[in-house]
């Protein structure tokens, strides 16, 4: 899950991509794709909230040490408190959320349910005077009515406990996506980010406590290698070529991953991991894809 704002809105939309912002591209389409079915295989050992507090207190340090090692400053007590904030709904609930639906649902059907976060996103910056446009409206309202669809096929229907799980995932993400930048700004750069994935991180591993989660040790060698490809790849890389293309890419070509991810995502869950995928969920994947790009339309223009 991550927000599609980008502050390279006013970047030229025939603006030619560079080779290293190509790669950066592949990066937030192919890794950030991927993540969800590594989050399945790592499930074997590492229980969901254990898994992602894990995952994001240590990406969260090596980024955290990396930026001070250049010379950034320390986040003020400001910052962390709202890195703390942004961090619960963020990574605790959303990512979180994300992880427990996992447990019973296909990775490829979660993250088809998640690209309505864009939507959800647009619609939230509504109660802050921010109007969307007749296209912006159409694409909000075809993409909740996939995600109705979506939630009527088998996948979800046999597990209500992960419906539920991704849809607070879904409101949770959102919501701190637009408090974060409304009301509870971060450090800036990559520091903030950092104390977002410390201060989210520390209330996963919170949250894993409460739940009496014990993980599987030793762990099984592929969800070990799952869980290190989402702390390098996942957190620490993708992140990093995401933040390339939002200061040098047009916003449609930064933003373009909440198309693609679901689309890589359901491959990946059906050809690798063997899930099932019904036509009536494709279908459904399809319209809520379609939302996101009627969302997109007017950014790319």
């Amino acid at each position: 899950m991550r927000s599609i704002t980008s502050p390279a809105a006013s970047a030229p939309a025939a603006a030619r991509l560079s080779p290293l912002l190509l790669m950066c591209l592949a990066a937030t389409w192919l890794v950030w794709g991927s993540t969800y079915l590594a989050i399945k295989f790592a499930l074997v050992s590492f229980p969901p909230f254990f898994q992602m507090g894990t995952r994001f207190v240590f990406a969260g340090a090596l980024l955290m040490a990396w930026t001070r090692w250049r010379g950034a400053p320390w986040p003020d007590r400001a910052q962390w408190r709202h890195a703390l904030l942004v961090g619960t709904l963020m990574l605790g609930g959303g990512m979180g959320g994300t992880a427990y639906a996992e447990v019973s649902v296909g990775s490829g059907l979660v993250v088809a349910f998640i690209a309505v976060s864009p939507l959800m996103i647009a619609a939230l910056n509504r109660l802050w005077g921010v109007v969307p446009s007749r296209l912006e409206i159409a694409g909000i309202l075809v993409g909740l009515a996939g995600v109705l669809m979506l939630t009527q096929g088998a996948g979800f229907q046999a597990s209500p406990a992960g419906l539920a799980a991704i849809m607070i995932a879904c409101s949770a993400w959102s919501l701190g996506s637009v408090l974060s930048q409304r009301v509870w700004p971060l450090a800036p750069g990559a520091t903030g980010f950092a104390s977002e994935m410390i201060c989210g991180g520390l209330v996963l591993l919170l949250m894993s406590a409460l739940a009496g989660e014990t993980p599987v040790w030793p762990p099984q060698p592929l969800a070990f290698a799952a869980w290190f490809y989402l702390v390098v790849f996942g957190s620490l890389i993708a992140f990093n070529a995401y933040m390339q293309l939002l200061a040098h890419a047009p916003a449609a070509v930064a933003s373009s991953y909440s198309f693609v991810n679901p689309v890589i995502a359901m491959l990946l869950g059906v050809g690798v991991a063997g899930e099932s995928v019904t036509p009536a969920e494709w279908s459904a994947a399809a319209v809520v894809l379609a939302g996101v790009l009627l969302l997109l339309w007017k950014r790319a223009r």
